[in-house]
């Protein structure tokens, strides 16, 4: 069924299309007139003055074709991490990488190309569908911060499918909550070499809390990471500022709030630990720390009616379609945390946001022939 040329050209075109976060008017223009001419109403939500982004979500209503019965929503997200230059896709022996150094942006226009393939089969073939809304978000990879600002009146489905994750063959039902995390030291500045007697190192406090700090993989549902860190002003000025910026991830609330606990308990006694007294002054670091859920946890049911949906139809089309754990936060957290119950369909893309992403066309032939068969008997 799938038009293997058709997938592999379609993909080409997407990848070509620089569209980093905030920045995706001209992807969102292409996605318009393309969806248009399959047959679907285009709106734009007001995500864009939320954001400060040059556009906002695209929402594509398909109506009904032969069949009625409730919505599916069908969820991908337009924007990559920032290629750092123009992305030159190439294709060798069936296996698309980039020819410019950049990453590739299979994460996600692998997904957006895979269903596109799946509506144009559906729409030559007659093949009869219910109602469809198609969502392309904007902004992902800094947040999930399109569908964060979705429109979500705009929406009648209550369950659908995400495309957007490495791999083949397994479906995501659940993902970790996250808690982001900035924390502000000030110390106290001064001469390194005439009066470092004088100063308080907020470097110092940051180091002792981190080295005491339980981060990677806390458990095999519980990560934590501190990946950004500036501060100081010169080699002899004792530091009296650094910032940091982590997160804490888990499957369970419970823990994901113990370790963003401990996490702020570390630096609480690492300041303790580099209080000191100048001249008759107590002088202990000041802690500015904020803590903001960045995404809600995302779990659904192993006999949830959208699961039984893709399990039907991979068996359908012969195909294996495991279960597996999540890692990462996807739009699926917002939307099922919205009361739309969605799961993640693996794309093929691999070694995303890195210059070795790639994805085959086999692979995406796959993925299209499932999506085809979900929309027959959605």
């Amino acid at each position: 069924m799938i038009n293997r040329q058709r997938l592999s050209d379609e993909f080409a075109r997407l990848a070509a299309i620089t569209s980093p976060p905030l920045r995706e008017r001209a992807i969102a223009s292409y996605l318009a007139e393309r969806l248009t001419a399959l047959g679907a109403e285009i709106l734009f939500d007001r995500a864009d003055q939320a954001t400060g982004g040059e556009i906002g979500n695209l929402i594509a209503h398909f109506p009904a074709a032969g069949r009625d019965g409730d919505p599916l929503l069908m969820s991908v997200h337009m924007d990559t991490v920032d290629p750092i230059g123009e992305v030159v896709p190439v294709l060798n022996d069936g296996v698309f990488t980039s020819a410019s150094g950049t990453i590739l942006g299979a994460d996600d226009k692998a997904g957006i190309a895979e269903l596109i393939e799946a509506l144009e089969v559906v729409r030559e073939q007659g093949i009869p569908r219910g109602p469809l809304e198609v969502v392309v978000t904007i902004a992902e990879e800094i947040g999930l911060v399109g569908a964060k600002h979705l429109d979500y009146s705009l929406l009648r489905a209550r369950h659908g499918f995400a495309l957007d994750t490495t791999g083949m063959g397994h479906m995501v039902l659940r993902a970790p909550g996250a808690n982001r995390i900035r924390v502000e030291i000030l110390g106290r500045e001064s001469h390194a070499g005439v009066a470092p007697e004088q100063g308080v190192s907020a470097i110092q406090t940051a180091a002792l809390a981190l080295a005491e700090m339980k981060l990677g993989r806390i458990d095999f549902e519980t990560t934590a990471n501190f990946g950004k860190i500036e501060g100081g002003v010169a080699c002899n000025i004792v530091p009296g500022r650094v910032s940091l910026e982590g997160e804490a991830r888990s499957h369970d609330s419970a823990k994901l709030e113990l370790q963003t606990a401990h996490m702020v308990a570390c630096f609480e006694r690492a300041a303790d630990a580099t209080t000191r007294t100048i001249g008759s002054e107590r002088v202990r670091p000041q802690l500015q720390i904020d803590i903001q859920s960045d995404y809600p946890r995302m779990m659904v049911e192993e006999d949830a009616p959208v699961v039984r949906l893709a399990q039907a139809a991979a068996a359908a089309v012969g195909q294996d379609l495991t279960i597996k754990l999540g890692g990462g936060g996807s739009d699926a957290n917002i939307f099922n945390a919205q009361g739309i119950e969605t799961i993640i369909l693996a794309t093929g893309m691999r070694d995303v946001h890195s210059p070795k992403e790639s994805v085959t066309v086999d692979d995406m032939v796959t993925v299209a022939e499932l999506l085809v068969e979900i929309l027959r008997r959605a």
